[in-house]
């Protein structure tokens, strides 16, 4: 007779967040710079008027604005848990660790120098951006004495982060595409390109699957690489699946809305102390909650400063800029999945 146990905690938190999603969704569709009644809304998705401003803005714009943050929120969290987890390191994220740099600086070239690139390409270029700013972090933290250290890394990532962010900027400047580029640099929630929605669905679901794929391994590999070969994982492939569910799921993010940051720093944290160490569990929760997070970050920026809109980047680092603090000033340099 098996003695193992039920994990409710997960399973409940799967079950409820629907309701959370759906909330999100709701005011986000109904509340903005203009209110839109709850009929209007039932009417623009029921019967859609091209006529009327009202529907335009919500099947334009609040609609693809909300399922975009929803899905950046998933992907970004879940890959913050898979860096954490293969890693081992408390501070990993796409936005410390390079990765969200690495993107934008590639897409700034693609703009400059191959103008009118489909989104499937600029999608693609996007997911070779963020492979190279994540092999320069982590290629020069291994040359550099106890450069692989939490804290260490985090430096490296940083400084190479503003290295690429600035060598962008200058080429924008002086190509005078300072306008157009600027958009990657600072999330663009508010002007989500619907065609660039739909082709960037596919790959981030891409990316989750890889990542629950992988999850069992993840697991094995968070307790240290010299236990996970003693209990046989191939962690080649593992450490390789998971990079690659990173660079699905960061480039089709910055892609699709920019650099957002501490996304993919607080959820994994914050889901590991609810659920376990289990990335069976992290990685969906991770999923759900990231989505939540972002999405409510989207309605507040809405109205910090009403009727205009703040960016939601300086939600998101209001919350995570402490968070960042609080993880080094108690773990300091250890290494922890």
């Amino acid at each position: 007779m098996s003695t193992k146990k039920t994990n409710w905690i997960p399973i409940t938190m799967l079950v409820i967040s629907p309701f959370f999603i759906l909330l999100a969704i709701v005011i986000s569709v109904l509340y903005g710079t203009k209110d839109i009644s709850a009929l209007t809304a039932w009417q623009a998705i029921t019967e859609f008027d091209p006529n009327n401003v009202d529907h335009n803005i919500i099947a334009g714009s609040r609609i693809p604005r909300v399922v975009a943050a929803l899905l950046v929120g998933a992907f970004l969290a879940v890959a913050g848990a898979i860096m954490q987890g293969i890693t081992r390191n408390y501070l990993a994220s796409p936005s410390i660790m390079g990765v969200n740099d690495g993107s934008a600086f590639v897409i700034t070239l693609a703009i400059v120098f191959f103008p009118g690139l489909s989104n499937y390409q600029m999608i693609i270029l996007s997911m070779v951006g963020s492979a190279l700013g994540a092999g320069l972090v982590f290629g020069f933290g291994s040359v550099i004495r106890n450069g692989l250290s939490p804290v260490r890394l985090a430096i490296i990532g940083t400084v190479i982060g503003t290295f690429l962010s600035s060598i962008a900027s200058a080429i924008a400047l002086f190509n005078q595409v300072s306008q157009t580029v600027s958009i990657w640099y600072n999330a663009k929630l508010h002007a989500v390109d619907v065609d660039m929605l739909r082709v960037a669905i596919p790959f981030g679901i891409i990316g989750l699957l890889l990542a629950l794929f992988t999850s069992k391994s993840v697991t094995v590999a968070s307790l240290g690489e010299d236990i996970a070969i003693g209990l046989g994982q191939r962690t080649k492939w593992v450490k390789a699946l998971s990079i690659l569910a990173v660079v699905f799921l960061t480039g089709t993010s910055v892609a699709l809305v920019g650099k957002i940051a501490f996304v993919g720093l607080v959820i994994p944290h914050i889901v590991r102390f609810i659920v376990g160490v289990d990335y069976r569990y992290i990685i969906p929760c991770s999923a759900v909650v990231g989505s939540i997070f972002l999405a409510f970050c989207d309605i507040i920026s809405r109205f910090i400063n009403y009727p205009f809109e703040t960016p939601i980047g300086i939600v998101t680092a209001v919350i995570g800029v402490p968070f960042f603090l609080y993880l080094i000033r108690t773990k300091g340099g250890e290494k922890s999945a």
